[in-house]
């Protein structure tokens, strides 16, 4: 692994002829030379690559599993000076029987082999008529092309510091396959190599199959299947090379090719580690396996990570799919999620009012359309809804024209209550000098706007919906009983990146004039507008105080749902925005990013309610149960170390 905790495995797919295993060795060498020039790590064949699998009755010929065996010991030769583990299908001829084999091979020697555990025999398979079930046989060595070797179903590699399992073909399509076991033991990467055929529907079925299973092991998963070369005397093998990660496909290699196929994928082995220790749930199903063997080193291996990360491909918005399609039904959910929230908080109180500050800005008009959508699932009348602007010292004609037009364009009850007269006597009061622009200045506008909502609530006998979202808790970008404060805080696991989508996803499904002024909420500059700027222009943006959220939301990310380490997220941030942020200014409103939320830490532990939507989110009675005096000293020291 790099000392990012990154494996570079590899999906081959050689040329086969049927019982030449001179010919398929030699391919096998050109394929596993191609994968060493593309810095892999591991590389796995189909299911007996060395002779091919339609050998049939051959199999029964002692010659061909001897040739198949100088080729297995040629090949280890071959790998002695070569930073790759080798896995290659092979029969192998054990205690008198025949099995259908996996050979592991690293660093000159063969490192173990394990048979397959399910022998298909049914449809076009008869696999026990050739080959014997090895799910048995644990424990076992053999002699085997002149070394000792482990045998059996409880070999995991250990190489470069990941740990590997392998299964067979069939076995994937067992009801618990061996993978599952393997998982349970601590294998970080599972191989299968496979020789199965072209049908109709078989092969979304199988990517299907494979997502699933590395999703439910919380591990890689990389397939490799047998293709050109095969007899096509009643079957077509089309040569699936497929490479998932923790339930999702990453790489999948072009089928029905004439030609070598070898697909290449960085596995994140820290972020599988990760979400195993973190959902607890992983290992309560079965006592964890004690047979299985370690084969290989305990130790992790290094290398040049300039270029171990170099055909990794980062997501710089990780909250936000980036397909469309995908993306739509996202926002989609999202808003049923949100909405149904609200919905059962007022269902229970038994209320049918709701009071929210309309600012003109992308969180409150997101929760108003929230609102929105939970009053006409509850058949409630929209004049229930009571938004109320309140223009301040510093609010521009543009956000308080698209409030005020936003809330008529719905339907729902407007009002305007101004703050000007209120916070120039609370200024008076506190002896506050009304042109010094700090954070009482501030503060006392957010908390004069809270005051508002809440009193005007307890006298329509209303609940008042909370605007701020999931980034601004993350950095502490609210006031502390100002705009903190809600009843129910319908965006607080919604990150801010998302909540520009979700407007522009109801922008376009509600169309007509409410469109319009979503889509100039869209584009309004993000602001508290709490400091005037002399014009009737935004003067105050809070991405040129705090940092573009689109980096505070992809540290987040990658802070709480995969917990890296500071060095690991600037050199994804690196990749993901490369040529739009330059390493300086990344590792600014990284330190920026670490120090923010660690020192406000206690206004998230008094957090009101609010729904969670995704797989994040910051609520301390939830995801994220952190003491508000937590230091935050070793994460920034590592920022620090980066500079």
């Amino acid at each position: 692994m790099t000392d990012y905790g990154y494996m570079r495995v590899s999906a081959a797919v050689p040329v086969v002829r049927i019982a030449d295993t001179d010919f398929n060795l030699r391919q096998i060498k050109d394929i596993v030379k191609d994968a060493v020039d593309k810095e892999a790590d591991v590389i796995v064949t189909p299911e007996l690559s060395v002779t091919a699998y339609t050998c049939g009755d051959l199999f029964e010929q002692p010659l061909l599993l001897e040739k198949s065996e100088e080729a297995v010991h040629e090949l280890a030769v071959f790998s002695k000076n070569l930073p790759i583990f080798i896995v290659v299908g092979v029969p192998v001829m054990a205690f008198g029987r025949r099995y259908n084999c996996a050979v592991g091979i690293a660093e000159g020697s063969i490192w173990g082999i394990v048979p397959k555990s399910h022998m298909p025999n049914y449809g076009e398979f008869y696999e026990k008529r050739w080959f014997e079930s090895g799910s048995d046989i644990k424990g076992a060595v053999i002699r085997y092309a002149g070394e000792e070797v482990p045998f059996g179903t409880d070999v995991i590699f250990n190489y470069k510091g990941a740990k590997i399992g392998i299964e067979i073909c069939e076995d994937l399509w067992m009801p618990v396959p061996p993978s599952s076991h393997q998982a349970l033991a601590g294998a970080d990467i599972i191989l299968n190599l496979s020789a199965s055929d072209e049908l109709i529907g078989k092969h979304q079925y199988l990517l299907s199959l494979i997502a699933q299973q590395s999703g439910r092991c919380r591990c890689a998963y990389v397939y490799s299947s047998a293709g050109w070369g095969e007899s096509s005397t009643d079957l077509v093998f089309s040569g699936n090379a497929i490479i998932a990660e923790d339930g999702t496909i990453k790489c999948e290699g072009p089928r029905f090719r004439t030609q070598p196929t070898l697909e290449i994928y960085d596995i994140d082995v820290e972020k599988l580690r990760s979400d195993r220790a973190k959902f607890s749930t992983f290992f309560d199903n079965a006592i964890i396996p004690s047979g299985f063997r370690m084969i290989g080193k305990n130790e992790t291996h290094w290398r040049d990570t300039k270029t171990s990360l170099v055909d990794l491909k980062v997501d710089p918005e990780p909250f936000v799919p980036y397909d469309i399609d995908k993306r739509n039904s996202h926002c989609e959910e999202i808003f049923n999620i949100q909405s149904q929230g609200l919905m059962q908080r007022l269902n229970v109180i038994h209320c049918s009012k709701a009071v929210i500050g309309i600012s003109g800005g992308l969180d409150s008009t997101l929760a108003l359309l929230v609102t929105v959508r939970a009053f006409d699932r509850l058949n409630l009348d929209r004049k229930g809804i009571i938004g109320i602007t309140m223009p301040g010292m510093a609010t521009t004609s543009r956000t308080h024209s698209n409030a005020v037009s936003l809330m008529e364009e719905l339907g729902v009850t407007a009002l305007e209550i101004p703050i000007g007269k209120a916070v120039a006597q609370h200024f008076s009061d506190i002896d506050q000098d009304p042109d010094r622009y700090d954070v009482t200045y501030e503060n006392s506008q957010a908390r004069e706007r809270t005051q508002i909502l809440m009193d005007y609530a307890n006298k329509v006998n209303a609940i008042v919906i909370g605007t701020g979202d999931m980034s601004e808790l993350a950095l502490g970008w609210c006031t502390y009983n100002g705009d903190h404060m809600s009843m129910y805080a319908v965006n607080s696991s919604v990150p801010k990146t998302l909540v520009r989508h979700l407007v522009k996803w109801f922008a376009r499904e509600i169309g007509g004039e409410a469109e319009k002024t979503l889509l100039d909420i869209v584009d309004t500059p993000i602001s508290p507008e709490l400091v005037p700027s002399g014009k009737d222009e935004i003067g105050q943006k809070t991405e040129d105080l705090v940092g573009p959220y689109e980096l505070h939301d992809f540290f987040l990310y990658h802070t709480l749902r995969n917990s890296f380490a500071p060095k690991k997220i600037y050199k994804l941030a690196q990749i993901a925005f490369e040529g739009k942020y330059d390493n300086a200014t990344l590792l600014k409103w990284l330190r920026n990013f670490y120090r923010r939320f660690f020192n406000q830490q206690f206004k998230r532990s008094c957090m009101p309610d609010g729904p969670k939507v995704g797989s994040v989110s910051l609520s301390p009675r939830g995801d994220w149960r952190m003491p508000s005096d937590a230091s935050s000293a070793l994460w920034l020291k590592e920022v620090d170390a980066l500079q």
